[in-house]
Parts: structure tokens; C-alpha cells; sequence
């Protein structure tokens, strides 16, 4: 028998289907030749400090840096887990050969590669990589499956990753909670979660010190258009003012006018980050609530895989286009006019050099059926990026009408929308509220070089503004960029090899600040807690919360991944940097505390009425290296009701209310825990 291993249930089912696998058994579906096996996400993890020795069970400063010869991996300890993992070891056992259909990253390769190892693999394994769970992928996919070797740098670079955020969580964890924790909060400290903190702290500090500074403004209106000095911003009112003197004595004559035709092209395709950055700005999406939705999408098969982090096609793509394009039906009368004739193929869209494992998040051509509201808002804005990319560029006029009262010169600049073009495909769009104002107010009057006449001087005051705090989109901007503002396209493309965590990864830890109460939501703004604002504070080694030097970790990832980096190097610079974090603090002989305040900004509308207690310091820190507990697993199908545990599977509280979600304990296993109940949901 062939033996398959998917990542969840759900993607496990599809492939049967495909592969003609019909009969339903205890964890896994047999048929046609084929036994489809999976995961629920991760079986295995990397062993706690005490499992390598005793002495490490309890934290203690003395035991620190803890730093195993060998590293080891385990079942996670759930009952669920452990009786599926049985299945899959008796059907690898008698495998003649084993696919891995793991999702195609980073992460389901390290998923897949730790339950082989654990299970003892000695066949021959083959690796599935498809970009969608389309019939068509799926089955291209098994005609061409790789040899398992091809993969074995981006595995390298997956366990670097979990081996160095051990290394470095693990101790640093311990280290600051036992220092200065006061114990009574674990304070996690993490390889990409601190800096993505810093970031927050740093920018909210920026707003604290900022000291608002008065300037002014000489504009002047002339037949009704609003013509800007070219001398810039006066930081002097009394020189503004004697420049409004001068002005006021003399007619406005204009100098020269100037058109220039130019063109603006379609908005690039999406990678994950950017769609989580759109999604944040028009539907306030949380970035974990967009990669859910668009995962979603993904194993409803009406888009491609989503974990990526380009915006670019490869060419073997483009000949695939027009079909795409008809099965998209609710788009037809956009699609129309593409229909029939060549589409054009730019290298802004289809560029094999920008393409790795995956290209750009599109649409499948499948018809979109039974989504969610939000479901349909996500494909809505993904679709209409598709389509928009074979419309014809934007044509516009940009007209700059100079003039002068005496010496002191004027510039006023517009501009015109010859043809909509791509423009079309969005409608009537609504402005960015966070976008800057933009000097190009539209179309101008017609003015003639050499006339003049009376004009209205004004000498506008105006203050500098603090830094905006960020949102979650502009700190996944920040992320991607190591905390450099880029808003060219290119520029970012070229930063982004030293981007902080990985597109799949970004959401969780922001969603891990949220729950370690280090960050709170202000609106859309994202504020620093007293706690998040010391932590950083009291964290003198900069590896360990610079932005830059974290992004310089993960090129060295990306490089492992191509085979240009040794991961043996990566993890012995790894050590070296805890060996040196430890030294510092143990160094430290001041008496700094960090503040931990509790989360009470996040209680809900009810539980703030109720009488708060004061709970005791514990004597020791908690042995999870995690802090405050998991919320209660939501209902994905509804949002509104949680998980219930029934008789014979796990359901939504909503159920009375027409809700039918449901798990079955048969698939998935009784008696799991909230923590295990919300992996899997978000692995559906």
C-alpha cells in the first residue's frame, strides 16, 4: 500500500476523494491501492528542558543557560494524539512507499519529517507539492511527485527554527521571569516575538517624548485654485509673514504650464501579508482572523495556497489564466471584455525569478459557494486583484501650473484620469483614512502662460504630528521591512528577505502579545501595556530586541533553506548570543522589577461588574513557558457560539440557533483539551 499524510482531516478527505480512496477507517481512508493518513497539525514537538535531565524540571538561575548535547522530539502528550499516531505508525510500518502531502512550507514539512522520524520510516517517501486543492492540482500533483531528498534544506531550515526559538525562549524565558519577574508572571521572551514588542515600544515612546513644533504655510488662492509656495514650510512666523507682505502688494502672474501624460498600473496580486494589511484597512480584519478566512478559502479550493510571500506568477501559470478567468462566473461582466482576445503577460505579474515554492494568492476558477460574509469579502478582494491585473494600465494627465507674485514663486499640481483602465474592476473605492493627504487635488482650470490678476495670500499655521501608533496593519508592514518605512513596491520586495518571522507566523505572534497582556487594542491602535513597556526596558541585550538584527536571523533561515547557510553555523551563533545573554543579566546588580499588571482591559462588558479579588504571588513561576491561559475554542462556522463537548462529538453552543458544527469524536478523539481543540479549528 501507498501511504499518504496530510496535515488535517479535511485535506485528507479531498485526496482520498481524488485518489478514489473510499472506505472510511479508524483514522485513516483506504482504497484504490492507497491508505490516506493525517496529523492535526502538530503531532510532535521538541522535548521539554526536564526530559534531557532532571535538574532542569526545576527554574533556577543556576541551571541556566540549559543547552542539550543532542536535541530530542515527542508526542505531544493528548490521548487523541497519541491514538493517531498509532495508526499512522502501523500503516508506515507496512508502507511500500509514503507520500508526505504535508502542506507545502516550511512548517508542514517539519510537521510531516518529526511523525516519519517518529515512526520509523524505512520505505521509500515522496513528497506532494501543490499550490491548491483544486481535482485538477491534486492530481497534476501525484503525477509529478518529488523525491523526498529535493526538501531536505527547507526541513534543515524549519528545525533551526524551532531548535533556536527553544534555545533562545527557553532560557530567556526563565532567565528574566526568575530576575525580575518578581514571581508572580512567567515573562516569555521570544526570537521574533520581543522584537515585534520593540517595535510597539519604541514607536509608542517616539509618541510620548514627541514635542509638537509650530510652522507655517504660504499658499495662495488664485481663481479659485490653491497654489502652494515653493519655499516650503517657514519654521520662523516673522519670515512667513514678511513673504505674506510681498505677496499681498503684486498681481499672481502664471509662469508655465506643463502636462504629462503617464500611466499607473494594476495593484500587484496578493501575498499573505498584504492581504492581511487590506483586510485590516477596509474590514478592521485582525491578521489572524485574515490568514483563518483565507485558509478557509484555501480548503474550500476557490483560492491558492495562502502562506505565501510573493505577489508575483510564475509563467507556467499564464496559459492556465483564461480558464481561471470563466469559471470566475459572479465576476462576469468584469471578465468579459478579456474573454476572446490575447491577455497581456507582464512581467510585473508572471516572473519566475520572484517565485520559490508557491506564487501569489489568486483564485482557483472554482465557484465560490456557502461562505461566510467574511469569507466572501476576503475572495471578493483577492478576485477582483486577479482580474484587475489583465485590465489595461490607468492612463492619466499630470498638469503643473507654475506662477509668481513678484520673486516669490507658486506650484499647484493635478492631476486627470484619461482612462479608468484597471480602475474599473474597483469601482467607486473608498480613500485609505490612514493614507497622507495627497497635493494632487484632480483637474485644474485651463491657465494660459503669462496672465495674471488678483489673488487671496494666506499664511497658514500648522504643527508637526507625533508618529501614528500602529495598527496591525502598519506592524505587519514594519515586520516585513524590519521596521523600515517602505512604501515602494520594489524596495520592500528586496527588504523582505530580512523581515522579521515568516508571512505564516506574523499573525500568532501578535496574537501572542494580545494574550500575554504585553499589548492591548486601542481601536485599531496597538498600545503597549506597563508590563510590554519594562520588559523592553529591562532587555539590555539588542540581538535579543533589535528589529534588524532579528531579520538578519531570519535571512540566515531563508539561507539555510536554499542551501547557502549552514544551520550548524546558525544554532552555534544561536548558543553563543544565550551564552551571552545569560552573562549580562547575571551581571545586572540592580534591583529592577517589572510591573505585572494584570489584564483587566480585555474582561468583557459583563465581567467588569463583578467584584475583583486579589490573588496571591505564587512562590514559584508556573512551569509553561507560556503565561496566561488559552480562551475558549470559538465556532468557526458561526462566531458566535463556543465548543461543547456532547456525547459523541464536539459541538457549538449555538446548536439551538441552527448551528451545526460539529466534530466527531471518531475522527478526532475525546477528551481534548481547549489549547488542542483550538489548534485543530485552526487547522480546518
Amino acid at each position: 500500500m501507498k501511504v499518504c499524510i496530510a496535515e488535517k482531516p479535511s485535506v485528507a478527505r479531498e485526496i482520498a476523494e481524488v485518489l478514489g480512496a473510499k472506505n472510511k477507517m479508524k483514522g485513516y481512508i483506504e482504497g484504490n491501492g492507497y491508505q490516506v493518513t493525517w496529523t492535526f497539525g502538530h503531532l510532535c514537538t521538541l522535548k521539554e528542558p526536564h526530559e534531557y535531565t532532571p535538574e532542569w524540571k526545576r527554574w533556577s538561575l543556576s541551571s541556566l543557560p540549559m543547552i542539550p548535547p543532542r536535541f530530542g522530539i515527542k508526542l505531544i502528550d493528548s490521548p487523541s494524539y497519541v491514538e493517531q499516531f498509532q495508526v499512522i505508525e502501523k500503516l508506515m510500518q507496512n508502507a511500500e512507499m509514503v507520500i508526505n502531502c504535508g502542506d507545502a512550507g516550511q512548517e508542514g514539512e517539519l510537521i510531516q519529517r518529526w511523525v516519519m522520524q517518529k515512526a520509523g520510516v524505512t520505505c521509500p517517501v515522496y513528497r506532494l507539492w501543490i499550490s491548491s486543492l483544486t481535482e485538477e492540482a491534486i492530481r497534476e500533483g501525484f503525477q509529478k511527485l518529488k523525491e523526498q531528498e529535493s526538501f531536505n534544506k527547507l526541513y534543515e531550515a524549519g528545525l533551526s527554527r524551532a531548535i533556536g526559538d527553544w534555545l533562545l525562549g527557553m532560557n530567556a524565558t526563565r532567565l528574566y521571569t526568575l530576575k525580575y519577574g518578581q514571581n508572580r508572571q512567567v515573562l516569555s521572551i521570544g526570537r521574533v516575538q520581543t522584537p515585534t514588542l520593540a517595535l510597539i515600544v519604541n514607536r509608542q515612546n517616539e509618541i510620548a517624548n514627541f514635542t509638537p513644533e509650530p510652522y507655517w504655510e504660504l499658499k495662495t488662492v488664485y481663481r479659485n485654485t490653491t497654489f502652494s509656495s515653493t519655499k516650503g514650510k517657514f519654521t520662523d512666523k516673522t519670515e512667513g509673514e514678511n513673504f505674506l507682505t510681498v505677496v499681498k502688494e503684486e498681481d499672481f502672474e502664471v509662469t508655465d504650464t506643463s502636462e504629462k501624460k503617464g500611466k499607473e498600473y494594476p495593484p500587484r496580486l496578493f501575498d499573505l501579508t498584504s492581504l492581511q494589511v487590506e483586510c485590516n484597512k477596509k474590514f478592521a480584519f485582525s491578521a489572524e482572523d485574515t490568514l483563518k478566512l483565507i485558509q478557509s478559502l484555501y480548503e474550500k479550493k476557490v483560492t491558492t495556497y495562502p502562506r505565501v510571500d510573493t505577489t508575483f506568477l510564475s509563467d507556467d501559470i499564464y496559459p492556465k489564466v483564461p480558464n481561471t478567468l470563466k469559471g470566475m462566473t459572479d465576476y462576469a461582466e468584469l471578465i468579459t471584455p478579456l474573454l476572446g482576445k490575447k491577455l497581456p503577460k507582464s512581467k510585473k505579474v508572471f516572473d519566475d525569478t520572484k517565485v520559490t515554492d508557491h506564487h501569489a494568492i489568486i483564485p482557483t476558477g472554482v465557484r465560490p459557494i456557502n461562505l461566510s460574509e467574511n469569507e466572501r469579502k476576503v475572495y471578493d478582494l483577492v478576485a477582483r486583484r486577479f482580474v484587475a491585473a489583465f485590465y489595461p494600465d490607468c492612463q492619466i494627465s499630470t498638469t503643473t501650473v507654475l506662477g509668481k507674485v513678484g520673486k516669490v514663486e507658486f506650484k499647484v499640481t493635478g492631476k486627470q484620469i484619461l482612462e479608468p483602465g484597471w480602475r474599473v474592476v474597483f469601482g467607486a473605492e473608498q480613500k485609505d483614512p490612514d493614507a497622507e493627504p495627497s497635493e494632487e487635488e484632480g483637474i485644474l482650470p485651463e491657465f494660459v502662460k503669462g496672465e495674471r490678476g488678483p489673488h487671496e495670500p494666506i499664511l497658514g499655521e500648522k504643527w508637526t504630528q507625533a508618529p501614528k501608533p500602529y495598527t496591525e496593519a502598519t506592524l505587519l508592514r514594519a515586520m516585513e521591512t524590519a521596521g523600515k518605512l517602505v512604501d515602494n513596491d520594489e524596495l520592500r520586495d528586496a527588504l523582505k528577505e530580512n523581515g522579521i518571522g515568516r508571512p505564516s507566523t506574523r499573525a500568532a505572534i501578535i496574537e501572542t502579545l494580545f494574550k500575554r497582556n504585553y499589548v492591548r487594542k486601542e481601536k485599531k491602535n496597538l498600545i503597549a501595556t506597563p508590563t510590554g513597556m519594562e520588559l523592553i526596558g529591562t532587555i539590555q541585550e539588542e540581538l535579543l530586541k533589535s528589529a534588524e538584527l532579528t531579520g538578519l536571523w531570519e535571512k540566515k533561515l531563508r539561507q539555510i533553506e536554499k542551501g547557502t547557510y549552514e544551520a550548524r553555523t546558525f544554532l552555534e551563533e544561536l548558543k553563543q548570543l544565550v551564552y551571552q545573554i545569560v552573562s549580562n543579566v547575571f551581571s545586572d546588580t540592580s534591583a529592577r522589577t517589572i510591573t505585572i499588571q494584570e489584564a483587566v482591559e480585555e474582561k468583557s462588558a459583563a465581567e467588569k461588574g463583578k467584584k475583583k479579588t486579589k490573588s496571591k504571588p505564587k512562590e514559584k513561576p508556573v512551569k509553561e513557558e507560556t503565561a496566561p491561559a488559552e480562551t475558549k475554542p470559538i465556532c468557526p462556522m458561526c462566531r458566535k457560539g463556543s465548543i461543547l463537548r456532547g456525547k459523541t462529538a464536539y459541538g457549538c453552543s449555538e446548536y439551538k440557533n441552527g448551528c451545526s458544527f460539529r466534530l466527531d469524536y471518531a475522527t478526532y478523539g475525546e477528551g481534548l483539551s481547549d489549547a488542542q481543540l483550538i489548534d485543530i479549528l485552526n487547522k480546518r
